[in-house]
């Protein structure tokens, strides 16, 4: 075996069983505050939005200046660095008696543990040009085993033991997949940038922040960067939300009780299947078109979503954003490799996740709040909305160069 593939295959165990560990606990943040004393549900709502969208607002802030950090210092400390973090602070969320508490922690675990960004930069800076859209979506499937049995596992283990061990058992997780990639995963020093390794720290901040900018100046990159905030404000303003959402449905067969969890499984196991697909396709026709036709499919499966009489339709609806969505990452991560030098890839990588962070930063706060004034339907709907007029707005050669 190759040492980029050797590298992959660690980084992807690593990343599955982080991921797993961290979709045990984020779905289920308004038991969490139920089981914390609140009982109200608009504050239940609202708080569930901060929370889940604390972690992702700091690391939209943080992600590129680790990014840029990365290609000086090195990838594989980077993802060392991340797993590390959430061993330590949601361990910490263990101990957590308000919601306040929650929230300093999960602050703290935005700020320092984002690991999707350095671990495909990692892979990618090895891997062949030609195939960074697949290699980019093969690395995205570990996020989406995650997806399918975090929630599974979450409430398997609430259930059993409480919520208190379900923090611990994702601290436990997390620092085995760095055990995982400090033993086998291997970086290419030759792909580092050697400028600036001498630097006060000041005039190294300084470097960091001029390479972000440089990248954000990028037209394909930047186009690329909106269509994905948009895509995950969509699906960051309702997935805090499908707890309370799933109450407000009824199903048509009495045989099939509305579940959570199984909206979530349903949904990532269509992204499990659909993602190389759409990243064979990135690889084949260019990311940006191919992000295009996937940001439109999106759209349609959120108006499914909002106006879904049943829990039936509900489920069919999640399908096809499951589907749908299952692009967006690795297509956009595609873009960003083929705009940028192997020197500048942890940068590039580090901007587009931003963007990724930030909007589902944005839109789990802002979904919680507005729920509270146009339903959650109402956020399916104006979610879809934003998208198209996003998908109008942008010219269709925007972005158009091949991953």
């Amino acid at each position: 075996m190759s040492p980029w593939k050797r590298t992959f295959a660690a980084v992807w165990l690593a990343n599955t069983v982080t991921a797993v560990g961290m979709m045990a606990f984020l779905p289920f943040f308004p038991s969490q505050l139920e089981h914390l004393g609140l009982t109200d549900r608009d504050a239940i709502a609202t708080w569930s939005g901060v929370l889940y969208g604390a972690a992702p607002l700091c690391a939209a802030i943080s992600s590129p200046l680790w990014g840029a950090l990365g290609d000086r210092v090195g990838r594989r400390v980077m993802i060392l660095r991340s797993m590390l973090a959430i061993t330590l602070f949601v361990g910490a969320m263990s101990f957590a008696r308000t919601p306040w508490e929650l929230l300093l922690l999960r602050i703290a675990q935005g700020l320092f543990s984002g690991f999707v960004a350095p671990s495909i930069t990692l892979v990618s800076v090895q891997a062949p040009a030609e195939a960074q859209s697949r290699v980019s979506g093969r690395l995205q499937t570990s996020m989406v085993v995650g997806a399918i049995f975090g929630p599974l596992v979450g409430e398997l283990l609430r259930d059993r033991f409480g919520i208190a061990e379900v923090y611990l058992a994702v601290a436990v997780l997390s620092l085995f997949s760095a055990l995982v990639v400090f033993f086998f995963a291997h970086e290419d020093s030759s792909t580092r940038r050697t400028d600036g390794a001498r630097l006060s720290p000041t005039r190294a901040l300084g470097m960091l922040l001029r390479d972000v900018g440089e990248l954000r100046e990028n037209g394909p990159l930047r186009a690329s960067m909106l269509l994905l905030f948009f895509l995950q404000f969509g699906m960051g303003a309702t997935n805090p939300l499908m707890e309370l959402y799933v109450r407000d449905v009824e199903s048509w067969w009495s045989w099939l009780a509305p579940s959570t969890a199984a909206l979530f499984f349903s949904m990532s196991a269509a992204n499990l299947v659909s993602m190389p697909l759409w990243g064979s396709l990135g690889d084949r026709t260019g990311a940006y078109p191919a992000l295009r036709r996937c940001s439109a499919l999106c759209a349609v499966a959120l108006v499914v979503q909002g106006l879904a009489p049943s829990y039936e339709v509900l489920l069919a609806a999640r399908v096809l954003f499951g589907v749908a969505m299952a692009g967006s990452a690795p297509l956009a991560f595609g873009v960003a490799a083929a705009e940028s030098s192997a020197s500048q890839r942890g940068g590039a990588i580090g901007v587009v996740f931003a963007a990724r962070a930030f909007a589902i930063a944005v839109a789990s706060m802002l979904g919680g709040a507005l729920s509270t004034l146009v339903g959650v339907r109402g956020l399916f709907l104006g979610s879809a909305a934003l998208l198209g007029l996003c998908l109008l707005a942008l010219r269709p050669s925007a972005g158009a160069s091949k991953a």
